[in-house]
């Protein structure tokens, strides 16, 4: 049975958003985003099955964690408004959430989704990490890693730690569930307010995954940011707050025309 941590911050009574973060890292990516958002909201920040507090966990199923998400928002929500703000795998599964449930949450921000599925390399997946795995206790090769993810100096040794503890067995299904991953056919009836959120250094499969979800759903806004790549919320958490905060405040008072620019942008 998949498990899901979780801590919360913030007013219970104010509305809920709901943070869900990366492959390879836990709850943690959030603690520039917390103090922010506790401000005026409910924050929970998940532990995804085998990371971080999680982690006793021997294999990770997007379908299955969506259902335990929604499992919690049935829990917790108390017909009070729901965001959710998710990061990669953490993105990929806001796309499956609102999939199987269309009419859960008011309002999504999707970061940097791989919806494009790469048959051709899940099958050299599970080979490649168990000849390659020995390099996750490997420092400097831990370092490289964190500079592509933008993780904090002074958070790389929570990082490494945590790197060390993921079983091979964890790496190579949630790399399979990455990689197959694809727009649901339900995705297009979701009425969820959606920003798609996209870094401009990204590669070109994040970019045109980024244009297939703004193209699914009529209620998809896209968004790039200048001078990113895989990890925006870590690399400027002052931006991605302040654009965050300002899309949400435009949402609840049904003025989107801050972002109408942006909505439907070819990558």
């Amino acid at each position: 049975m998949l498990t899901l941590y979780y801590e919360e911050y913030g007013d219970k009574q104010a509305p809920l958003i709901v943070f869900l973060h990366g492959g390879g890292v836990s709850g943690w990516m959030w603690e520039q985003q917390i103090p922010f958002f506790a401000q005026h909201y409910h924050c929970i920040v998940l532990d995804l099955p085998g990371h971080g507090r999680s982690s006793e966990d021997s294999y990770f199923s997007m379908k299955e964690t969506a259902v335990k998400i929604i499992d919690l928002l049935d829990k917790v929500a108390n017909n009070r408004k729901i965001t959710v703000i998710g990061f990669s795998l953490g993105a990929q599964l806001i796309v499956q959430v609102v999939s199987m449930r269309p009419n859960l949450v008011d309002s999504a921000v999707i970061v940097s989704a791989l919806v494009r599925p790469m048959p051709s390399v899940v099958k050299w997946i599970a080979p490649a990490i168990k000849l390659s795995f020995p390099l996750i206790s490997n420092k400097t090769f831990s370092k490289i890693q964190a500079r592509t993810l933008y993780i904090p100096q002074e958070k790389f040794t929570h990082y490494y730690e945590e790197s060390c503890r993921m079983s091979q067995q964890i790496l190579i299904s949630v790399l399979k569930e990455n990689m197959s991953f694809s727009i649901p056919e339900n995705f297009k009836h979701v009425t969820t307010s959606m920003l798609i959120m996209v870094g401009d250094k990204e590669k070109a499969m994040m970019k045109k995954s980024a244009n297939d979800l703004i193209d699914s759903n009529v209620y998809c806004e896209g968004m790039v940011i200048a001078d990113i790549g895989h990890g925006i919320p870590l690399a400027n958490p002052t931006l991605f707050n302040d654009i965050v905060s300002d899309w949400l405040s435009a949402r609840h008072t049904n003025n989107s025309e801050k972002y109408e620019c942006q909505a439907h942008k070819q990558f």
